[in-house]
Formats: C-alpha cells, structure tokens, sequence
C-alpha cells in the first residue's frame, strides 16, 4: 500500500510511518511540522511571511483585505509540488487543520489531496471542532480549556484553540468530514467528544517506537529526579503552574532528597534526552490519557504524572499502576510525589510497568496493523 501521511507536531506519524514500513509499506510524511520542536518530514511545506518584517505586513493586509498571503502561498506550495501529495492509496491528516491555513485555502488544499488519490482518513489527536466544542459544553470536566475557562489564558495566546468556535473553521469541518472515509482518535481525550458519530472509526492508541527508545535501569543511589519539561505556548494549558507550584513545596520539603530539572522551549532532538537521568516526570494536568511525550517517557522508564484515572484504568482493564493520575490540586500533587519520594521501591515498580504497558499497548508496529485495518475497513461515504 502507498500511504501519505501528512503533517507532523508529536512524532506519531513518524512512528506510524516507521511501523508501516516495517510492514513492507511505502510512507511519504509531508507538509508542515512543529514549530520549535522540528520534527522530521519527507517534503516540507514552508510558512511564508509568517515572521519579522513580513509578517507584519501580511497582518495589515490580512486586516485591509481580508486576504492571507500565508494561506495563499502554503496552497501555492502543495499545487505545485502534487506531486508530492499524489497517487496515494490512502492520505491521513494530522489535523483538522493540517496545513494552518485559513479555512478557504484548507479547503482547497484537502480538494487536491481528494482528487489526486484514493483515500482520505483524519486524525483527532489535537484541537478541533469536535473535541473544543465537547469541552466548552462541558466545563466541569477537567480539560485543555480549563485553564481559559478559569481567566489564566487571554484570548489572544488562545487562539489556535478557539478559532475552532469560528463558523469558517466549522464549515472546514463540515467539509472534511462529509468527504473523509473515516475519523480516528488518538486517545481518551478526542475518543470521548467522537462517539457515537457516523464518521468515527474508532481509537486508536499512539504508536511508539520502542526500539528507538531503551528502557534503562535508573537504580536511586542518591537524589531523586524530578523533571519538568515546559512549553511556554502551553503553560496554563498543561497545568504546569500547577506542577511548579508543587515542586517548590517538595524541594522544601525535601532538600536533601530531591534533584529538579526544568526546561523550556527546546527542540524535540534536545528534549527527548533531557530527561533521561529522571526518575519522575511530570506531563500534564489536565487529560484522560496520556499525550505522546508522557509515552515516549513512559517507553523509557520514567514514573509520569500525565492523565491516567478511572476511564483510563478501564480502557485497558489495568491491575497495576503505569503511571500516576495528575490532577490540578496542588495538596494533591505533593502528596503523590512526597509517597514516590518516601517510598523508592514504589518508583522502580511503575517505571518496570510503565514499558511494559508501552510494548503491549503501543508498539508501533502492532498499531499500524491496526491503521492499516481500519483504512482497508472503511470505504469512501457517498
């Protein structure tokens, strides 16, 4: 089979994409990646005018005109290079917004991709018009727009959220799913705002590549690590003053004990080895299920504080703990890591089940027979 996975921001197509070819399948990944994180694809569409100088001028002639030049230009891209986007059994998107363009050129993006090959499948791994609209009806549940919901976050660092409300990116919406031959979950988080809609063709859990990440026995012979990785665009959004708050309780309470690392803002290939000499690593508040960088942790032998409560432990019918439950109560979060910090063996417990729920749950190989199932299964909608 030829696949086209398009668009990149947490490595799941890349592991989809290494799974896939182990299976004897030919994988392009093009379009955008992400930002800072400078995730590897096969043929990158380029942001233009999105920086400095330029971008201000495309702002003023955007509010003039109404025209985005940066929209514009990303469509220009993928016309004239469809080759790179055609001739594909099946095309997967990243996105409901794959190519962050506005919504008329997204469009007409996902028309070439339609018109130039078999299949088109979306993934809901990131915010979308399903997923923002479930969580804004309803706010008592603890989700990514808690943290808006309570003041922290303006509207204006809140935006690639919130222009999912849009009537533009609802049309977009509208047309992707009218035209798409099935919508996957990635996780609990985008699993629960999907079911029961026609167009759901179930969950499917993020691949990891566990050959690439090595579970390393991490004996505690003197401090206990705790790392705090930060995106700055998502503080408030994954909780994290929450998570450092916490942490200057537990280094007060704790100075002899405890070795915390925080870092901010680095690319995934720095990331990814920031936090080896970590025992524990805390992800994010507010979620079902785990996100990829809690996995890819996970994978390698580190206790996460990530979402894994109740609909979790059910999921996948757990006996024992593959990661704690994190929660934005910060008595909580002292309490959970002041038992870890008290009780070391308990670390060495979950660090040894969290790669094995790893390689049962999220091998990626295993799940790309599962993609593959699930894009042979479904046929186009007429």
């Amino acid at each position: 089979m030829k696949i086209l996975l398009v668009g990149e921001y947490s490595r799941l197509h890349n592991s989809l994409k290494e799974g896939l070819q182990e299976l004897g399948h030919e994988v392009a990944l093009n379009g955008l990646n992400d930002g800072f994180k400078n995730y590897p694809v096969d043929f990158k569409i380029k942001r233009k005018w999105n920086s400095g100088i330029l971008k201000k001028l495309k702002l003023l002639f955007l509010k003039c005109t109404g025209f985005d030049i940066t929209s514009y230009l990303t469509y220009r891209q993928v016309k004239n290079n469809l080759d790179k986007f055609s001739g594909f059994d099946v095309v997967q998107l990243i996105n409901e917004n794959s190519f962050l363009c506005v919504p008329k050129y997204e469009i007409k993006i996902i028309n070439l991709l339609l018109k130039n090959n078999q299949k088109l499948f979306l993934l809901s791994c990131g915010n979308d018009y399903l997923s923002v609209t479930f969580n804004f009806k309803n706010p008592e549940l603890k989700t990514e727009v808690t943290s808006y919901l309570e003041g922290k976050v303006l509207d204006k660092n809140f935006q690639n959220t919130l222009k999912f409300k849009q009537p533009d990116f609802k049309k977009l919406h509208d047309f992707i799913f009218k035209n798409c031959c099935g919508v996957i979950a990635s996780d609990l988080d985008y699993y629960f705002p999907l079911l029961n809609h026609p167009r759901f063709s179930g969950l499917i859990p993020n691949p990891i590549n566990i050959n690439k990440l090595i579970f390393t026995e991490n004996p505690i012979t003197d401090k206990i690590v705790i790392f705090l990785g930060i995106n700055n665009q998502t503080y408030y959004k994954k909780g994290c003053d929450y998570f450092e708050k916490a942490l200057t309780v537990i280094q007060s309470k704790y100075p002899d004990k405890v070795k915390v690392i925080i870092s901010r803002s680095v690319p995934y290939a720095t990331y990814i080895n920031s936090y080896n000499e970590c025992h524990i690593l805390l992800d994010q508040i507010y979620a079902k299920d785990q996100g990829y960088n809690a996995l890819e942790a996970m994978a390698k032998g580190k206790v996460v504080f990530t979402g894994a409560g109740d609909d979790f432990v059910q999921r996948y019918n757990l006996t024992e703990k593959v990661a704690i439950h994190a929660k934005d109560d910060i008595e909580y979060l002292v309490n959970e890591l002041s038992f870890l910090i008290e009780n070391p063996n308990e670390i060495i417990k979950i660090q040894k089940n969290a790669r094995l729920f790893i390689e049962q749950e999220h091998n990626y190989v295993g799940i790309s027979k599962k993609y593959i199932s699930t894009w042979n299964t479904n046929k186009k909608f007429t």
